[in-house]
């Protein structure tokens, strides 16, 4: 697995936190937040993040048709997720703007 910066090509969002890219096998965690999760996808074991999930999903949605997204690997983590840094079209970590529009809680990774 190479940790080359690549360009995300029709750019899913799974939910405020995981993408997925056509051109990549890999599903994309994004580095630095957790963002609320989806109904039934916290584990009973886990203190999940607080919010509305499809809110979260919706702002990323919102943020990835603006344009091109890349993708800069930092590491894969122990559930086989690829952990990354997103910078969105405007030129904006998609991180940051998720964590400044409320929509997810900083996490270190």
């Amino acid at each position: 697995m190479s940790l080359l910066a690549f360009i995300c090509l029709s750019a899913v969002a799974i939910d405020g936190d995981t993408l997925r890219c056509a051109n990549s096998t890999q599903t994309i965690r994004l580095a630095g937040i957790d963002a609320p999760e989806l109904a039934g996808h916290c584990r009973k074991t886990r203190v999940c993040a607080p919010g509305d999930a499809i809110a979260a999903r919706d702002y990323v949605t919102g943020a990835l048709a603006l344009g091109p997204v890349t993708i800069q690997p930092i590491k894969i983590d122990l559930y086989g997720r690829l952990v990354a840094s997103a910078t969105i079209a405007t030129g904006e970590n998609l991180s940051c703007s998720i964590l400044i529009a409320g929509h997810a809680i900083p996490k270190p990774n």
